[in-house]
């Protein structure tokens, strides 16, 4: 018996001892395992690279407190979990949650949430039915990130308006860590990169691209420059060509040439046919395409521009007039097939979850052999679309005219391709020798990246005729329903222009496993039976089961 509780007593000890040892370890070194399939629970290495450099307070608000729908608590789990995380790789991460609606009087109540919406946190209307009780509930379902005297709002609630609520949902869930990252990220850069917008061929500049040069300015140092004069583009770290109207002299694709060949970054929206809204007329109009000459200079960097347009029965709108009453016309918002709106996407960082982007005008392109040269289509028209091939009639008349789906059978294009690797020079074999030394001609050099799109109005904002300002990029001047425009194109400049590879954040998948209503509802108190007894039952079996061991254990001692 005394060697049974010496022998005991050692266990016991060692037991301690190898607790406390474990414990002196994880001090030391830390770690941590996640177990789900999709790790879920696990946030990027350079989110976690990127939080142990910031060297000052970053407190985030969060909006997200008070009582919701499941699919809503999911989603204040989902940031609480994640910040938390955040806060184990940076002690400078600080977070509070807050409830828009919990003041005393209503008048401090619509101050403040009036405060949130000019800060850029608009209000959804949630409406949710659980167990055949109808919810609904204004929210705001954003934060407010802010670093020292910067300030920045974080939408939470994301994905295509196509898609059904749980999917949104899981869509905001995923989206979760890198809107806090990136907006982190942003805040806490030492230096800006730089952005060279070109301007001297007819490119969008002024008002046009206000919203855009207002979500860039507090985070990149945006310019517009004249690529004809001695400008030297090696000093950005990434150009802009927004809608050109003009031809390209030789000298200008040279020079946007050897930039790109040498590394450069490049974003390119370009409209080949020459259409405007304005010009169209009452009788409609041919119209053609522009002499850009970018046809060879695209064609090297490995895709074709079509001299097309795209016409897509899932589409944008314009005030048409139907009608008079008595004599005052009549103005009702009628489908502009040349208008489609883009919910097709690719899988990766810079398109994944976006919600419907709104293009206008919009070509075909084919992709063309570029060896080394990685190509990867981002947006897609819809299946039910029609390629119309130059000269293209452009008629307002045909938007009263019904549309059968059927004669769309074009099939879904692609609008948008990104380009990787090292690009090969269009002047190959053109320059004299004294031009190259002149210049530091390179004919294959660095690894770049160049974003192709075949519609220059994607980064154009609308204006509002009543003000003359400019409305917030994405938001449909006729419709009033905002795109995901804006998110598009800041979601292509931080992929060229983010080193650390923060966006990958944006490929976190977090898997839909949703239960059987209909059988949830119909065996309901049998699942709740088996949830309340089966623990119980487990705990009995298993006191038993130790009853029994421990007592054939003493009854050899007896």
């Amino acid at each position: 018996m005394k060697g049974n509780r010496n022998k005991d007593l050692l266990y016991f000890v060692i037991a301690l001892s190898a607790i406390v040892f474990i414990n002196i370890i994880a001090s030391k070194y830390f770690f941590r395992i996640d177990l789900t399939e999709e790790k879920r629970y696990s946030i990027n290495d350079a989110t976690k690279k990127m939080l142990e450099n910031v060297d000052d307070v970053v407190y985030i608000e969060v909006y997200l407190e008070g009582e919701f729908p499941a699919g809503f608590k999911r989603l204040q789990s989902a940031v609480r979990e994640t910040l938390n995380e955040f806060q184990i790789y940076s002690d400078n991460v600080q977070f509070d949650f807050i409830d828009p609606a919990d003041f005393p009087d209503d008048k401090s109540r619509r101050k403040f949430q009036q405060q949130l919406a000019e800060k850029g946190i608009q209000p959804t209307n949630l409406v949710a039915n659980e167990n055949g009780k109808r919810t609904d509930k204004i929210i705001f379902p954003g934060a407010l990130v802010r670093y020292g005297n910067k300030e920045s709002a974080v939408m939470l609630l994301g994905g295509s308006a196509g898609s059904s609520p749980e999917q949104q949902l899981n869509t905001s869930v995923e989206a979760v860590e890198y809107n806090f990252a990136d907006a982190i990220r942003k805040m806490t850069m030492k230096k800006k990169k730089r952005i060279a917008m070109l301007q001297d061929h007819g490119e969008l500049s002024g008002i046009d691209i206000l919203s855009l040069r207002m979500e860039l300015a507090p985070y990149y140092d945006l310019n517009s420059v004249n690529i004809k004069s001695e400008v030297n583009l090696d000093d950005y770290d990434l150009v802009i060509c927004a809608k050109p109207t003009k031809k390209f002299s030789d000298t200008s694709l040279f020079k946007l040439d050897q930039y790109i060949v040498k590394g450069g970054n490049a974003l390119f929206m370009v409209d080949i046919m020459n259409v405007q809204l304005d010009s169209i007329g009452e009788t409609g109009q041919f119209v053609i395409p522009y002499d850009l000459n970018l046809r060879d200079f695209f064609f090297k960097l490995g895709v074709r521009l079509n001299p097309d347009l795209i016409k897509d029965y899932y589409s944008g709108a314009l005030p048409m007039m139907t009608g008079y009453t008595g004599n005052q016309p009549q103005m009702q918002l009628m489908p502009w097939r040349f208008y489609p709106k883009i919910s097709k996407f690719g899988e990766h960082p810079i398109s994944k979850s976006l919600g419907g982007v709104l293009s206008k005008f919009t070509g075909s392109i084919d992709t063309v052999k570029a060896t080394g040269i990685t190509k990867t289509p981002l947006m897609f028209t819809s299946d039910y679309s029609k390629i119309v091939s130059t000269p293209v009639r452009v008629n307002f008349n045909e938007s009263r005219l019904e549309v059968d789906p059927a004669m769309y059978t074009s099939g879904s294009q692609a609008i948008g391709y990104l380009l990787e690797g090292k690009f090969k020079s269009m002047f190959k074999g053109r320059l004299k020798s004294k031009t190259i030394e002149a210049f530091d001609y390179k004919e294959q050099d660095q690894p770049g990246k160049v974003i192709i799109f075949s519609d220059g109005d994607l980064l154009r904002n609308d204006i509002n005729p009543r003000n003359g300002k400019a409305l917030p990029l994405g938001l449909d001047l006729y419709t009033q329903r905002q795109f995901a425009n804006r998110d598009l194109v800041l979601n292509c400049i931080d992929y060229t222009l983010d080193e650390s590879g923060l966006i990958q954040a944006r490929n976190k998948n977090v898997i839909l496993r949703p239960l059987d209503k209909v059988k949830v509802k119909k065996n309901r108190t049998l699942y709740q039976v088996i949830n309340v007894v089966t623990p119980i039952v487990l705990v009995i079996v298993f006191a038993i089961i130790w009853f029994i061991l421990r007592k054939r254990k003493y009854q050899r001692f007896a």
